[in-house]
């Protein structure tokens, strides 16, 4: 079975050849399947249509190349509000807000860690626990991460 940065090679320049960002992929393997979900981002908002059409794109790839040994479920879909952070420069463009994410193994004695992002530089981020505690944590040492989104903030912008 291929490993992740293999799926992204692979499946990356199908998604830009639909002209769609390649935002990043989650893959979950069972015993009896797998999942990979892969998530797509376009300036002007993702739909149903630009999914369905990333998916087809993406299947023909996955049936030629073949990488996923089992049995496997594929979905396509926007990152969302509360959209995972994969890359450095997905972390760099939420300077600012509210990030929560979960490390591979502890730091400072944890591994959950919620706070405002102050910085990325250098494949490390600082984050602002509070008003006067900062850690500055390796993208490397991190397992998942996601963007906290302010609702308020959102539902706002709508309007």
């Amino acid at each position: 079975m291929a490993d992740k940065s293999a799926l992204i090679a692979m499946l990356k320049p199908a998604v830009e050849a639909a002209g769609m960002e390649f935002w990043g992929l989650e893959l979950m393997v069972s015993q009896r399947h797998a999942l990979l979900r892969v998530f797509i981002e376009h300036e002007d908002g993702v739909t149903v249509d630009d999914c369905a059409r990333v998916s087809h794109q993406i299947s023909g790839v996955l049936d030629v190349e073949d990488p996923i040994s089992t049995e496997y479920r594929l979905e396509v879909s926007s990152p969302g509000w509360d959209r995972p952070l994969f890359t450095e420069d997905q972390f760099a463009r939420f300077v600012g807000g509210k990030i929560k994410f979960k490390t591979i193994l502890p730091v400072q004695g944890r591994r959950n860690f919620t706070g405002t992002l102050e910085a990325v530089q250098d494949g490390t981020i600082t984050l602002a626990l509070d008003a006067e505690t900062r850690v500055n944590i390796s993208l490397s040492q991190i397992d998942k991460a996601h963007v906290v989104p302010d609702v308020q903030a959102e539902l706002s912008k709508k309007r």
